[in-house]
């Protein structure tokens, strides 16, 4: 007898440890994917969400959940990876420190190896557009010329077996975002989105990925558990 679990599809998500891949994986699993979780831990200094995305594989039942080692400090260049500190004046125009230099392309790179290896053609990203830092590696034409160039570059996309990118929280706000997570049921306390953790694992409150986590909950209406020293 066919197990019905193994028939459904894999999929492959980029988990973070934040709100949005925490939504994001969820997604995938109620659309019927047997989820592999995908964690770079590329020693940030919000290394809190390596421990955040443990609990969510652990709370979604991934299939498995691998954490990927990548030391991102030995480039630098950002105040996730280096010794720059976190803006914590609220968001510009310009595109922050805090970008660290080409991350979704290469946390994409990574996702796809393994679903070609594993046979899956689907792959989960939680990037916005909306609600969001400017970062390039966000915007709806990355993720576009991403899936493109998938195809281009594996032997799956050679051969006609296609990958496809799904961004599910691509066009929504914070608080969509977060209303989304309270449809689903999920604890969104356990997520982590804090660039800057104080000493004693708190939440800064201040930088740019806390006061927008901070206006999307408010703006939602909805309780997120997240403890906040400011």
């Amino acid at each position: 007898m066919t197990n019905p679990k193994l028939a459904s599809p894999a999929a492959v998500v980029l988990l973070s440890g934040g709100l949005d891949s925490m939504v994001s994986a969820a997604l995938a699993q109620e659309s019927g994917f047997r989820v592999h979780a995908l964690t770079i831990d590329y020693n940030q200094r919000h290394r809190i969400e390596i421990e955040a995305a443990r609990k969510i594989a652990a709370k979604l039942g991934a299939e498995r959940h691998e954490i990927l080692k990548l030391d991102l400090r030995q480039f630098g260049g950002s105040a996730l990876t280096d010794d720059i500190a976190v803006p914590k004046t609220g968001l510009t125009d310009d595109i922050p420190v805090t970008y660290v230099p080409a991350r979704n392309l290469v946390f994409l790179s990574l996702t796809l190896a393994w679903a070609e290896a594993l046979g899956a053609r689907d792959i989960f990203i939680g990037v916005n557009a909306l609600d969001y830092s400017g970062y390039p590696d966000c915007r709806p034409e990355f993720i576009d010329s991403f899936a493109k160039l998938a195809n281009l570059a594996t032997k799956a996309g050679a051969e006609g077996e296609l990958f496809r990118i799904h961004a599910p929280l691509q066009f929504m706000g914070k608080a969509e975002i977060a209303a989304e997570a309270d449809r689903l049921g999920l604890n969104t306390a356990d997520s982590w989105s804090c660039y800057d953790p104080t000493s004693d694992g708190r939440a800064c409150g201040t930088c740019d990925s806390c006061r927008l986590r901070k206006a999307g909950f408010n703006q939602a209406g909805i309780c997120d558990g997240t403890d906040y020293a400011e």
